[in-house]
C-alpha cells in the first residue's frame, strides 16, 4: 500500500519540479493529487506519463492524505499549513513561514536529519531557502571536521528563484535589448538582461536583505547556532542554478586537499576540480541535476584555517523540489509514518 501526496502549488516552477520528481525518484505513492488556486482549477500537469487536473485547494479533504507537498507562498501556508496538519496529513512547506519556529523542524536531510522527528508537534515540516540548502551541504562535512568558525557568502543567484514571472522578464528583457524595444522592468527594481542586482526580497532596518538575514538564521538553526555567517545576495541574469563563493574560517587546520578528499565522500557532494581552464561548474551544467556540485576548493591565506570553495546547484531541485520530497523519503525510510489507508 502506497501513499497519498497532495501537491499544493502544483501550476507553479516548484510544483511542477516536485511532480516530475516525485516520477523520477518512483516515489511511494499510490495516488498524487494536483492543487491550486481556483484561477488553475482543471489546468493540466504532468506527473511522469500523467496528466493530472488541478484540484482547488479550498474544496480539498485531506482527511486520506498523508502527506502534503506545499509551494504556494508563505501566505497560503500560513492559513492552510495548520489545517492541513490538524486533519492527520504531515506539511512539508517550500515557503518562510514555518522555518525559524521552534516546534517546526527545518530540514536538509544530508545534513540534519535526525532533527526531523520534532515533526510531530505541529505535523509541519520546513524547507530551507533555496540558497541555505545547497550551502549547508557543503559545509556540513566540512564542519565535522575541522569546526566552522566564520562564513562570508556572496551569491549568484538565478530569476527562477523568483517564480515564473521572473523567468518571463529576463527573457523579455534579453530579447528587447537584442532587437533595440524599450526595456521594462516589473518583478525586478532595476532592468536583469545583461545586468545583476545586489537585492534579493526586501531591505531590513541594518542595510541587509531578508535573503542574507535568511542564509544566517537558517545555517544556525541547522548546522551550528554558533556559526558566524554574513551573506550579499546577488541575482544574475540565469535562468536556473545558483552559484555561491564561500570564505570558511576554522578552528582547526584543514587543507584544501583534505577538503577535497571530505567532500567528494559527503552525501549530496559532487567535486569537479580541475585546476584548468574549464575545470569547474557552472549553473548552465547544474540545471536539472541533482547534485551540489563544489568547485574551485583553495586555501585562503589571509587567515589562520582558511578555505574558499565555489558551490553551485539547481535551485529548483536541491534548492526546494527535491529537498522536500528527500525529506518525505526521510519519513518514510525511518517508519515515521505509515500510509492511512493501511493504518485504517
Amino acid at each position: 500500500m502506497g501513499f497519498k501526496v497532495a501537491v499544493v502549488g502544483a501550476t507553479g516552477n516548484v510544483g511542477r519540479e516536485m511532480l516530475d520528481i516525485l516520477a523520477e525518484r518512483r516515489f511511494p505513492a499510490d495516488q498524487v493529487v494536483a492543487l491550486a488556486s481556483p484561477r488553475s482549477i482543471n489546468t493540466e500537469v504532468s506527473y511522469g506519463d500523467k496528466i493530472l487536473k488541478c484540484k482547488v485547494l479550498d474544496t480539498y479533504d485531506f482527511t486520506g492524505t498523508d502527506i502534503c507537498l506545499m509551494s504556494a507562498g508563505g501566505t497560503v501556508s500560513k492559513e492552510w499549513s495548520p489545517k492541513i496538519a490538524a486533519q492527520g496529513c504531515v506539511v512539508i512547506d517550500n515557503s518562510s513561514v514555518w522555518r525559524m519556529d521552534p516546534d517546526v523542524p527545518l530540514i536538509v536531510p544530508e545534513v540534519n536529519a535526525d532533527a526531523i522527528v520534532g515533526f510531530t508537534k505541529k505535523n509541519i515540516i520546513a524547507n530551507p531557502n533555496c540558497s541555505t540548502a545547497q550551502l549547508v551541504v557543503a559545509l556540513k562535512p566540512l564542519h565535522d571536521h575541522a569546526k566552522i568558525k566564520r562564513v562570508v557568502v556572496s551569491t549568484y543567484q538565478s530569476v527562477s528563484g523568483a517564480g515564473k514571472e521572473a523567468m518571463d522578464e529576463l527573457f523579455a528583457q534579453t530579447r528587447a535589448v537584442f532587437v533595440s524595444d524599450p526595456v521594462q522592468t516589473g518583478k525586478f527594481p532595476k532592468r536583469i538582461a545583461f545586468n545583476v542586482i545586489p537585492e534579493i526580497d526586501v531591505f531590513m532596518e541594518d542595510g541587509f536583505t531578508k535573503e542574507e538575514w535568511k542564509m544566517v538564521v537558517e545555517t544556525k538553526k541547522i548546522l551550528d547556532p554558533k556559526i558566524k555567517l554574513v551573506a550579499t545576495c546577488v541575482r544574475v541574469p540565469v535562468f536556473i542554478g545558483h552559484s555561491e563563493s564561500i570564505n570558511i574560517e576554522f578552528e582547526n587546520p584543514i587543507s584544501a586537499d583534505e577538503a577535497r578528499d571530505i567532500l567528494r565522500e559527503a552525501p549530496g557532494c559532487l567535486v569537479i576540480d580541475k585546476r584548468e581552464k574549464g575545470g569547474y561548474i557552472t549553473p548552465h551544467e547544474a540545471a536539472g541535476e541533482d547534485a551540489t556540485y563544489i568547485s574551485r576548493i583553495r586555501d585562503d591565506p589571509t587567515v589562520e584555517n582558511g578555505l574558499v570553495i565555489w558551490c553551485v546547484a539547481d535551485n529548483l531541485r536541491k534548492g526546494a523540489a527535491l529537498n522536500a520530497i528527500q525529506i518525505a523519503e526521510t519519513l518514510i525510510n525511518r517508519k515515521l509514518i505509515a500510509p492511512k489507508q493501511q493504518a485504517a
